[in-house]
């Protein structure tokens, strides 16, 4: 759909209940790819204003009869557009009866019931339900469903919708049946509906109550065996959410499914989860560490979903913090225990930085509940999921563990079936602790990362340290004056000899606050914000030699960290700064401060190596582009090659020795341990190869020709690509040839492709749209070859002449024309433009000016629009 007018947004404001319950649902799809033919019919009361005429939502579906109690309505009885059904005149209790019929085969928004690989999937969320009958497409509408699938039985042998098989038989003509019952009131967006043919992978769980549970994953032909691990990260997932949250499965089966063309990660609906393959499907040889790792966390979130965001669902979609957020929280919650607390916190901060910080400060800055939207599917953020987790973290650190606890369970307890408010989920943390969370609230209402300033002044006779702390959350879009908000200040002492002490949190609730720390031992050190138990920037002036100590001493792995990270940003800016000016900078001290805590960290035996790993990654690039204004990208993309190149140069040995050390014989194993040995290997290589030594390449050749897993296969072909074009372009070569005939393993070659930096690399990255393997319909394919372009390859898609920026819009242009929703995302990568020099800044609001002029979706033109302040 293209936008003649300006759209109207839908605002918070304006909720209203609607004006009838609707209390079952039974729905008969008649499947084919063509025209599928769908019935419903729905009782109904009227809940709202007498005579309110049943206003009902569709797209892209026609129509072929509506009744009511049986009797046929005439044309003149309702009102039909594009996106609405309008009945006036129904009575106060009724059963509504409608069909119509949608072409699956011809969706390619991949929203609502859609034809991939020639099998049928839905994805409703968040307004898909819609282009597959008419219905009151929101959150708050609860209701009973049944379910009834017809198909021809050849083509579609398994039947598949939420909740618990009921009936199943044949019908003549070679077509078979299967209806589907779902005993929980659930909204129409966590509906699902699969039809094909799958291999199977099977296996039960006993519940805490001692229910069995049978648990099914549907996969495509021969690809049965990459989902055991998909099926253990279940199992273990409805384990830890009975022991951390006593939350119980409640139907008598639950079902995966996966699907290679899908929008998103994957989708929660009630029993019947849908997932993208990509995060389904792993074995040694084609799936990574990182892929197994995902695969653990999306698993956990989707099924943790049964409780936050199923039983308890959004109120309206203003409240999608409500599901996501806390259901983020849980998953990383599970994968620090799977994986690691400290080193898990380390990688969420990470991606929180990379990609919610930005947001936070650039023209798409929402707040973690918006008050207003012209699509909600462009909502799907970091802001909702990333900040609206560590939202629920500062409430657990605010109130302590068994408080948090006992209000998530009141939540459980006194919200089950219900469409709920953000409003609600804190009342229940305030009557479990008897706390007034209000001032909380605040989090949710403004956006912006605050900075939390710090000064300390010391007094050695009277042995204190009074630490002055100031919060201050600078204007975003929509919102020039900002209240301060509560937050938990942890922190503590490391003395000179090392000792750590004097921890503790202090709640911060005011514009500014002092605290005097007693007992202070000469020379001691403040370490801050430890855990990262707040996300805000902190503003700390220390020097080089206190963040070293901290990073040789610190307790807290995350603190430790951080200090590293606080020296290479620094380090970074300053050489930034030196490439745009021209002129060569002075020797920094801080460079040898740097490298000599970082050789230290690699010396220490007693230190995990998945740590060591984490500790030799220097800060992205999106960090610096938040911390300086004016900034060339290419320049940082230099500061960063010398400072890795720097590390290598004073780290050679150590990192030569780690690599040899790390090195296995045994069989892969995906777990935490040995997943931390290949991090540490492959990244003292990636360090190693930026010296630009035959014998660094060498071995990279020779992991790459000799790797049993693609963790390390993988990592030694990116390690040649960046550094030798004729041994890389040999090797992806050889990569694709052995792994063209699996789609996801070429995925991750496109993305690969992506990366190239050398002379001739754009015109290869941009020869790449008419390889026979490119799909520019699959989001999956896009997001590889496309999106990667953006977010690996600083050097080309910020090109001086501008040709990045304008193949990056001519395929966002493109794919708006087929799936608006992910056009929308790739298009959001522009929100950097502010941060970026004046050059640059002319050409992307050049690129963004261009796509408005072609009348784009709704969901490209709400981006545009924002990124450009309009």
């Amino acid at each position: 759909m293209r936008t003649d007018t300006a759209p109207t947004p839908t605002r918070l404001s304006d909720y209203a209940p609607f004006d009838f319950n609707i209390e079952t649902v039974a729905l008969d799809f008649n499947l084919d790819p063509a025209k599928t033919r769908v019935t419903s019919q729905m009782k109904m009361t009227r809940t709202g204003a007498a005579g309110a005429p049943l206003v009902l939502d569709g797209e892209d579906i026609d129509l072929i009869s509506v009744a009511i109690d049986g009797t046929a309505l005439n044309r003149s009885d309702y009102r039909l557009n594009q996106t609405q059904l309008i009945i006036k005149n129904v009575p106060d209790t009724f059963t509504l009866m409608i069909e119509n019929t949608c072409a699956p085969k011809d969706n390619t928004q991949l929203m609502g019931l859609y034809v991939s690989g020639g099998r049928f999937f839905t994805q409703c969320e968040a307004e898909g339900f819609r282009r597959i009958t008419y219905f009151p497409d929101r959150p708050d509408v609860l209701s009973t469903y049944r379910v009834t699938v017809t198909a021809d039985k050849a083509a579609y042998p398994t039947l598949l919708s939420n909740g618990n098989l009921m009936e199943e038989g044949d019908l003549d003509g070679g077509r078979h049946f299967a209806v589907w019952e779902d005993p929980f009131r659930k909204p129409c967006y966590l509906f699902a509906l699969v039809a094909g043919e799958f291999d199977t992978i099977s296996d039960s769980f006993t519940t805490m109550s001692g229910r069995d549970i049978p648990l099914d994953i549907y996969v495509d032909p021969g690809d049965a065996s990459r989902a055991d691990y998909a099926m253990d990260s279940l199992k273990r997932s409805m384990a830890w959410d009975e022991k951390a949250f006593g939350r119980e499965y409640d139907l008598d089966r639950f079902m995966i499914v996966a699907v290679r063309d899908f929008n998103f990660g994957a989708m929660e609906n009630k029993g019947l989860n849908i997932f993208n393959s990509a995060l389904l499907l792993a074995d040694a040889k084609r799936a990574t560490d990182m892929n197994f790792q995902r695969i653990e966390s999306v698993v956990a979130h989707e099924y943790f979903h049964n409780w936050t965001g199923n039983r308890i669902t959004c109120r309206d979609w203003f409240q999608l913090c409500l599901k996501e957020g806390f259901t983020v929280f849980r998953d990383q919650e599970f994968s620090a225990h799977e994986r690691g607390a400290a080193l898990q916190r380390i990688k969420d901060v990470k991606a929180l930085r990379a990609r919610q910080f930005p947001e936070d400060a650039g023209p798409l800055a929402h707040p973690v509940r918006p008050t207003q939207y012209l699509k909600i599917d462009n909502f799907y953020t970091a802001t909702i999921y990333e900040k609206g987790a560590e939202l629920i973290r500062m409430l657990k650190a605010l109130l302590g563990e068994k408080l948090f606890r006992k209000g998530s369970d009141h939540y459980f307890e006194t919200l089950d079936g219900t469409a709920a408010t953000i409003e609600q989920f804190i009342e229940c943390f305030e009557a479990a602790s008897g706390r007034d969370l209000s001032q909380f609230m605040l989090w949710y209402e403004q956006a912006g990362t605050p900075v939390l300033s710090i000064r300390t002044k010391r007094d050695d006779s009277a042995q204190t340290l009074t630490v002055s702390l100031e919060q201050k959350t600078y204007p975003t879009p929509g919102q020039s004056r900002k209240v301060p908000m509560m937050m938990p200040v942890t922190m503590a002492l490391i003395a000179p000899d090392g000792e750590v002490y004097a921890e503790q949190m202090i709640p911060l609730s005011t514009a500014k606050d002092t605290v005097t720390l007693r007992d202070i031992k000469p020379g001691s050190i403040l370490s801050v914000n430890r855990g990262f138990a707040a996300p805000v920037t902190v503003n700390f002036d220390q020097t080089a030699s206190r963040r070293a100590h901290i990073m040789a001493y610190e307790t807290d792995l995350f603190s430790r960290w951080e200090a590293g990270q606080a020296l290479a940003r620094d380090l970074l800016i300053a050489q930034t700064t030196a490439i745009q000016s021209g002129k060569m900078p002075a020797v920094d001290p801080a460079l040898r401060y740097y490298t000599d805590a970082i050789r230290k960290t690699l010396q220490d035996k007693t230190i995990d190596p998945g740590f060591k790993a984490l500790a030799l990654g220097i800060p992205m690039g999106s960090e610096l582009l938040l911390a300086m204004d004016n900034v060339d990208p290419i320049a940082i993309a230099e500061a960063g090659d010398w400072l890795r190149r720097a590390i290598a140069d004073n780290c050679q040995i150590e990192l030569s020795r780690l690599y040899t050390e790390n090195q296995s014989d045994s069989e892969y194993d995906p777990c935490a341990q040995h997943a931390a040995r290949r991090a540490l290997k492959n990244a003292c290589l990636s360090l190693l190869a930026t010296q630009g030594r035959h014998d660094t390449k060498a071995t990279a050749k020779g992991q790459f020709d000799t790797a049993d897993n693609m963790t390390d296969e993988i990592s030694a072909l990116m390690t040649l690509m960046r550094n030798d074009d004729a041994m890389g372009d040999a090797a992806s070569d050889v990569f694709y040839e052995r792994w063209k005939d699996d789609d996801l393993v070429v995925d991750k070659w496109f993305a690969l492709q992506s990366s190239r930096a050398g002379k001739q690399s754009f015109a290869q990255i941009a020869s790449l749209l008419d390889h026979a393997a490119y799909q520019s319909h699959n989001p999956n394919r896009v997001r590889a070859l496309v999106g990667g372009f953006a977010m690996s390859n600083p050097k080309n898609f910020h090109a001086y002449d501008g040709s990045g920026y304008a193949f990056y819009t001519d395929r966002v242009i493109e794919m708006d024309g087929k799936n608006p929703g992910v056009a929308a995302r790739l298009l959001g990568v522009f929100e950097i433009w502010k941060r970026l020099d004046s050059h640059r800044q002319t050409l992307i609001k050049h690129q963004l000016n261009r796509v408005i002029a072609g009348k784009p979706s709704k969901n490209v033109l709400e981006i545009a629009q924002k990124a450009l302040g309009a």
